[in-house]
């Protein structure tokens, strides 16, 4: 099955003379209404495909690790800055804590976290590497070139993607 990769956007209202209205951004090409419930012009249905698929590639790299991919979502963090409450990885990985608690303690089971008492504040939970964790960083250091050989596209295509994708996040967590 192929897919348009052309960018589309809905028709905006125009002036008199004939700009569009209210945005500094024109269209590429205009929508017809038939085309708006096309399932491949879709942006969640483009997001969710992608993403799936890309969570899949990850999968067979991560397996030696001992990983999941959200368990990696989370060692990268605690490999930036450990320690780290759970407040603050939920923060950062966009999760709630009833999703991060089984993962953590899945990763304590492992032998590649702690989680004790936060010292300054009793009622928060404080997640520290342990040596065997913070030495699995040195193994972690191939998944992204495994990724990026796996997906075939170029570097530079990818930082322009997350971008884009950097600006949606920030375009629809805006009002929480």
């Amino acid at each position: 099955m192929t897919r348009s990769t052309t960018a589309r956007t809905t028709p905006r209202p125009t002036t008199r003379s004939g700009e569009t209205a209210g945005s500094t951004v024109s269209p590429v090409s205009p929508v017809s209404p038939d085309d708006l419930l096309k399932l491949d012009q879709q942006v969640c249905f483009a997001l969710a495909v992608a993403a799936r698929n890309v969570i899949g590639l990850y999968r067979p790299v991560l397996e030696p690790l001992g990983l999941t991919h959200p368990q990696y979502l989370v060692m990268l963090a605690l490999w930036e800055r450990s320690p780290l409450t759970v407040r603050e990885i939920g923060r950062l990985l966009s999760l709630e804590p009833a999703t991060l608690s089984p993962l953590l303690k899945r990763l304590e089971a492992a032998g590649l976290v702690t989680r004790d008492r936060h010292p300054d504040d009793e009622r928060a939970l404080a997640i520290t590497l342990t040596p065997r964790g913070r030495r699995l960083r040195e193994q972690a250091l191939d998944v992204p070139p495994q990724i990026v050989e796996r997906l075939g596209v170029r570097v530079e295509d990818l930082q322009a993607l997350h971008a884009s994708l950097t600006r949606v996040i920030a375009a629809t967590t805006a009002n929480d």
